[in-house]
């Protein structure tokens, strides 16, 4: 069993990682930017840990992140627990996310699509039909990224793989995006 100082060590050697993501971050960011900036949202989705990440990260968005400013168009796909019971009862759980993003998205959007292991068979298909949607596809997963690897127009695969430190360092690349996108939206005026 790991230490406290040990766990903290290993997290902290996986954040230093994170900087080599900076690029493709950055990328995210400017999807995010220029989606909102021509009149467009980003929408999240992913299962249990990711799905509160997806809504922590809307939220972030929508309410503010560290500076007061207008509200940016986000939404998690994971809170109407109306429609995703609906959904999953009259079409199945793997069309939970695909079917409300059919019903709110438009080309030009960006669907970030939270999966530690890149495998969640209700991402996937939300990833399908944002590509047919002509919805840019934002993918966090772990190291390997799974399909939805190839799936998406841009990968953070974060380089870990254990699913509560993909976890951490995918609610550090959610706030990083934040406070890009963020920040562009008050200088943009």
């Amino acid at each position: 069993m790991q230490t406290i100082q040990q766990r903290c060590e290993e997290s902290a050697r996986n954040f230093m990682q994170l900087a080599n993501l900076a690029p493709t971050i950055n990328s995210a960011a400017t999807a995010i930017i220029t989606a909102i900036g021509n009149g467009g949202k980003v929408m999240f989705c992913g299962n249990g840990g990711s799905a509160a990440d997806s809504q922590h990260l809307a939220a972030e968005l929508m309410g503010r992140f560290l500076r007061d400013r207008a509200p940016l168009a986000a939404m998690a796909l994971t809170t109407d627990t109306s429609a995703i019971t609906a959904i999953g009862n009259d079409y199945g759980y793997e069309q939970i996310f695909a079917r409300q993003l059919a019903g709110v998205g438009k080309a030009g959007d960006v669907l970030v699509a939270i999966s530690t292991g890149g495998n969640s068979a209700n991402v996937l298909l939300a990833a399908e039909k944002a590509r047919d949607m002509g919805i840019v596809i934002i993918a966090l997963c772990g190291d390997k990224g799974g399909e939805l690897a190839k799936m998406s127009d841009i990968l953070i695969n974060v380089p870990v793989t254990r699913t509560d430190l993909i976890q951490e360092m995918h609610i550090a690349v959610g706030h990083i995006l934040c406070g890009i996108v963020e920040e562009a939206s008050i200088t943009a005026k």
